[in-house]
């Protein structure tokens, strides 16, 4: 059969990235049936979505991996980091990245991973032998002034405790001692730099470590050799291995264990940074004390001054004059305090005899005879009749104050304020 060919060209014709991608899922998917396969979980991802993402790991491949929301929720094994499972799954092809993934269907709990069981197995033994006891540690020095670290000189570990160590102003000197922290060959290169360190002499102290990762990533400072030459160290060393939840046997090796290196670089700068503090409390308390003793040697000396001064004859003089000044002011404000008492005394002497004069008690008396007399003048009847009132009287001139009192054809006289008036009574009253 003739193959396609390009246009113009005698060469086989090109194909997409797409339709080569999907020839190679249908190929897979077509030919590789569903099957059980063991491994050990690793960067385990829970999506939002329900949705979950890990990697199945043995000592010799990777293998990425999903499964599905559905799927998930009905599994019973609690998957985490580390866990060795037994899962079953049919391969499919990601179109978008060209990668291959097992679409995980069940698992199955394989009991603890095999790294996991490795790691414990080993702590336990060389924890026997009395590697990590307290007594064998090294006390770490307070101001070191040459550090040495053994790392990745281009991973970010080292930027990160360089920049801390410089942001703190450490004084000191950090020399990197360049070494693989991952895969194969890691924990033999950083044996190798750690001798080397030691033979120098030039170091009060070491550090080794990077940053965080998996538990397959920090196997180098889990391997014997190494954490054995970590605690035959003679110089004292920090383990300074991934984040603060990472624990590697370096770190029970060692003299000390820093969470991370950010935190080592803090650690080593703690007692310089103290120090640091302390002088410049020293220096400005010093200051204060200076400060404080030329002030007063100058106020010693101005009040020398002041009391020399005082002591010339034309000082004297001045006081002369002053005493004099002071003793002639004391003298008019005593002679005028005098003549002020005299003539309050002459002012209480007045007012005592103005209450006695018998002209204020006159007066006195004509106030009282002028108030009874408005009084009376007030009850009079002349006074009633000018506020508009009417004074009835009989024949006989008796004031008529009850309707009772008038008979039918009785003649009264009306008395008013501007005079009288006769009238009579047409009716007995009541009728």
């Amino acid at each position: 059969m003739k193959a396609d060919t390009e246009p113009g060209g005698d060469g086989p014709r090109a194909e997409s990235v797409t339709a080569f991608t999907r020839r190679v899922k249908l190929l897979l998917e077509t030919n590789l049936q569903a099957a059980w396969i063991r491994g050990e979980i690793s960067n385990l991802r829970a999506q939002a979505s329900g949705h979950v993402y890990f990697s199945l790991k043995d000592a010799g491949a990777q293998l990425s991996a999903v499964m599905f929301r559905g799927d998930a929720l009905r599994q019973t094994v609690k998957l985490r980091d580390g866990l060795q499972v037994i899962v079953y799954g049919e391969v499919s092809v990601y179109e978008a990245r060209g990668q291959y993934q097992l679409i995980v269907r069940v698992v199955v709990d394989d009991g603890v991973g095999r790294l996991q069981r490795e790691l414990e197995a080993l702590k336990a033994r060389l924890a026997a032998e009395g590697l990590f006891a307290p007594e064998r540690k090294q006390a770490i020095p307070t101001l070191p002034l040459t550090v040495g670290f053994i790392t990745s000189p281009t991973g970010a570990a080292v930027q990160d405790f360089v920049r801390i160590m410089t942001r703190r102003k450490w004084r000191g000197r950090i020399v990197v001692l360049p070494a693989k922290v991952q895969g194969e060959g890691a924990a033999a290169d950083m044996i190798a730099m750690l001798r080397e360190a030691q033979a120098l002499k030039i170091f009060d102290l070491i550090v080794i470590g990077r940053g965080g990762g998996s538990l397959e990533d920090l196997w180098a400072f889990n391997e014997e050799p190494l954490v054995r030459a970590v605690a035959a160290c003679t110089v004292p060393i920090i383990s300074a291995v991934g984040h603060e939840i990472d624990f590697t046997l370096c770190d029970f090796a060692a003299d000390l264990r820093a969470e991370t290196p950010s935190a080592a670089a803090e650690l080593i700068t703690s007692h310089f940074v103290d120090g640091l503090e302390r002088a410049r409390q020293s220096a400005l308390a010093l200051e204060t004390l200076a400060a404080g003793g030329v002030e007063r040697a100058r106020a010693q000396l101005d009040h020398a001054r002041s009391r020399l001064r005082l002591l010339t004859p034309a000082a004297q003089i001045q006081q002369g004059f002053l005493r004099v000044d002071d003793l002639a002011n004391q003298l008019v404000a005593s002679w005028r305090h005098a003549l002020q008492q005299r003539r309050q005394q002459v002012g209480e002497l007045r007012s005592a005899l103005a209450q006695h004069s018998p002209e204020k008690r006159v007066q006195l008396e004509s106030h009282r005879l002028l108030s009874l007399w408005k009084r009376l003048q007030a009850a009079s009847p002349r006074s009633v009749l000018n506020r508009g009132f009417v004074l009835m009287r009989d024949a006989q001139g008796r004031p008529v104050t009850r309707r009772g009192q008038a008979s039918a054809d009785q003649r009264l006289t009306a008395e008013f304020a501007d005079g009288t008036l006769p009238v009579r009574v047409e009716s007995k009253p009541g009728q």
